[in-house]
């Protein structure tokens, strides 16, 4: 007989999120094998959340299963980054164009909320908060764009886009430049300028991978 999942959703979600915060500020090491029975000792529950969790992370990218080893934290190399960012850059210009075009002020207002979230874990080199904040401004700029396959393309490598800007970071922690960066697409997105807006994204985006390409 199948097993049935039972307990409430809730507590899988607490479980997956303390293990992808877990991941992304390292204190689950890239590689590190993730024991079912040791995480669910550590978080206070059955084994099953971690278990529904691990399955979610291994979708979005944090979490690998291998058929003899069984889960671990997913190792970044320069062919999952070229991947993720080819993806992002072919989309993620297009849907914030057509984002920008389509007028959603409540969508700025929520990126420039999270540039100034920003301000204080850059200050405290806060490379997990950064990660979570650069992938909230980015969703708030194209989520806007009409077209929900396109959005949930987008969605589903956030995790994996966190993670690999967090290996860039430790090499290279260029995040002021980022943010930077970020303040000059939203410029362009406040004037109504979509093709500027467009551009300015795919550069930035273009220009994260080659120094992710050099630190790996």
């Amino acid at each position: 007989m199948p097993e049935t999942f039972s307990l409430p959703a809730s507590r899988t979600e607490v479980v997956l999120e303390e293990i992808r915060r877990s991941i992304l500020t390292r204190e689950l090491k890239p590689g590190q094998p993730l024991v079912e029975a040791d995480l669910a000792a550590r978080l206070g529950v059955s084994k099953t959340p971690v278990r529904e969790a691990l399955k979610v992370l291994s979708n979005s990218g944090l979490v690998t299963f291998s058929p003899y080893k069984g889960a671990s934290v997913c190792t970044v190399d320069a062919e999952m980054a070229k991947s993720v960012y080819d993806v992002r850059l072919v989309l993620e210009p297009e849907a914030v164009r057509r984002s920008v075009a389509a007028k959603n002020p409540a969508l700025l207002e929520e990126a420039a909320e999270t540039l100034k979230e920003a301000s204080s874990a850059i200050a405290e080199r806060d490379h997990a908060a950064l990660s979570l904040l650069n992938r909230r401004f980015h969703r708030a700029l194209y989520r806007g764009c009409g077209n929900p396959l396109m959005i949930g393309i987008l969605d589903d490598l956030k995790d994996r886009a966190a993670l690999i800007s967090i290996v860039g970071w430790e090499s290279n922690p260029s995040w002021r430049k980022e943010w930077t960066e970020h303040k000059a697409v939203l410029a362009a997105a406040k004037k109504g300028d979509a093709e500027g807006a467009a551009g300015l994204l795919r550069a930035h985006i273009g220009d994260f991978l080659q120094r992710i390409l050099a630190a790996i």
